[in-house]
């Protein structure tokens, strides 16, 4: 193999491993809803005691994930997580911009993010609007959010996530047993192709449940 030759496989197998590991991160990060019209949840695997399932969606080659686990933790701790962006311990770690355009405690948040995304993909931007709603009898708590594009100009060097929507279902079954279900999906953009995205799309719900797992537990 000549030296050109072995420098193109290697830089080649640099660039896909990349690739693979910029959509691992951008699914996991992306997690946060609209209506929904796809097909059948289909079980995929359960792992650390959470049960993964994805399912196409209409119109979309993007698939959804679904998370679904029991957790031994305070409900208290786990709302305190979600839906809060003042609490951003069990964040993605390569969100590198972070603006809070709205925040009504318990009830909605906006807010805008950058994500520091490796080479040789472009780093993403999004803006998030989140409502949450409680019920005031059985306490289940619900967090839907999906992309507002327009709130904030797109800026040069950065793409805009304009196709994102995540639901969190949280339910208190009784003392230190809750119910956690993730729903979600986002669409990179980009020139991140859909099949690629869809291949890592599992570890989403998995990486999510376990940060808000660990982070919930009492100090």
């Amino acid at each position: 193999m000549s030296i050109e030759s072995r420098y193109f496989a290697e830089n080649l197998t640099i660039l896909m491993k990349n690739y693979y590991l910029v959509i691992l991160a951008l699914s996991i990060f992306l997690f946060i809803a609209g209506d929904l019209c796809g097909q059948q949840w289909e079980f995929i695997k359960e792992k650390d005691g959470i049960k993964i399932y994805t399912r196409k969606e209409q119109n979309s080659s993007i698939k959804s994930f679904k998370g679904e686990a029991l957790l031994h933790r305070k409900y208290e701790n786990i709302i305190n997580l979600v839906g809060n962006p003042k609490n951003q311990d069990w964040w993605a770690d390569d969100i590198k911009g972070l603006k809070i355009l709205l925040y009504e405690k318990d009830k909605h948040v906006q807010y805008y993010l950058i994500y520091d995304t490796p080479w040789p993909v472009a780093d993403r931007d999004l803006v998030v609007d989140a409502t949450i709603n409680t019920n005031p009898v059985t306490g289940v708590r619900v967090v839907e959010a999906k992309a507002i594009p327009d709130v904030v100009p797109e800026k040069d060097g950065l793409v805009r996530i304009k196709k994102y929507w995540q639901k969190w279902t949280i339910t208190p079954i009784k003392p230190d047993l809750v119910q956690v279900i993730l729903e979600g999906s986002a669409d990179p953009g980009g020139s991140i192709p859909a099949w690629l995205y869809n291949m890592v799309i599992t570890e989403t719900p998995l990486k999510v449940i376990n940060n808000v797992k660990t982070h919930s537990m009492d100090k």
